[in-house]
């Protein structure tokens, strides 16, 4: 058997929180993935919440990092569809990778390069940290609601739509939307990340023009 490391214990969690989410995630269970006995797992850290810091850091360093010489715009939407995919695979780190108060190193690290890349582009501080929020919350949003539309497996969004009653002279505004975007070509409701967070960015490139 490999010699049991950190690292090990980590990938084992975050494999045991792929199957059945963080509330699977426990010492005993890790343990079993590993095939080891859950004590001897504290060699390596210290306790759950430890653990779970530790699976927040595992995230981040999956998420692309950008290079502060990196024009922002495309740093930023680089950064944001890494982190989607990121989310889409991981989905229990929705809930996880900002609400830990020991952020890891590669959680810092993260925050401190997204900073630094608007700031190297002539961000201001707060705009800057406006930029960072405004653009997580659109990322976690869109993964969080992707992740649970009323789709059936396999069903596209044509099908799903005729199901519904949509009556044109109630609801004049919504039926000329499905007319449009959903049923006059093939859509799908992932096309809408990349202009959502166009909007966001052609927004945030206003205001940074203004305030230069």
């Amino acid at each position: 058997m490999p010699r049991l490391t950190h690292a090990r214990v980590v990938d084992a969690a975050a494999r045991v929180a792929d199957r059945g989410g963080l509330t699977g995630v426990s010492m005993r269970n890790v343990g079993k993935e590993l095939g080891v006995e859950a004590m001897s797992l504290y060699h390596h850290v210290k306790g759950k919440e430890a653990l779970l810091d530790a699976l927040a850091d595992w995230i981040f360093v999956r998420i692309e990092l950008p290079d502060p010489a990196t024009p922002w715009r495309a740093a930023m939407t680089a950064r944001a569809t890494s982190a989607r995919a990121v989310l889409s695979e991981h989905t229990w780190g929705l809930g996880l990778v900002e609400s830990r108060r020991s952020p890891g190193p590669a959680s810092l690290r993260h925050h401190d390069a997204v900073l630094g890349c608007l700031r190297h582009n002539g961000f201001p501080v707060a705009l800057a940290a406006s930029a960072f929020s405004v653009l997580d919350a659109y990322v976690y949003g869109f993964v969080l609601t992707e992740l649970n539309l009323p789709f059936q497996a396999g069903e596209s969004a044509e099908e799903f739509v005729a199901q519904v009653d949509l009556p044109a002279d109630r609801y004049p505004h919504l039926t000329e939307m499905v007319a449009e975007q959903v049923l006059a070509r093939d859509y799908s409701y992932g096309d809408e990340f990349a202009r959502g967070l166009d909007l966001i960015l052609d927004s945030l490139e206003a205001r940074l023009a203004a305030a230069r």
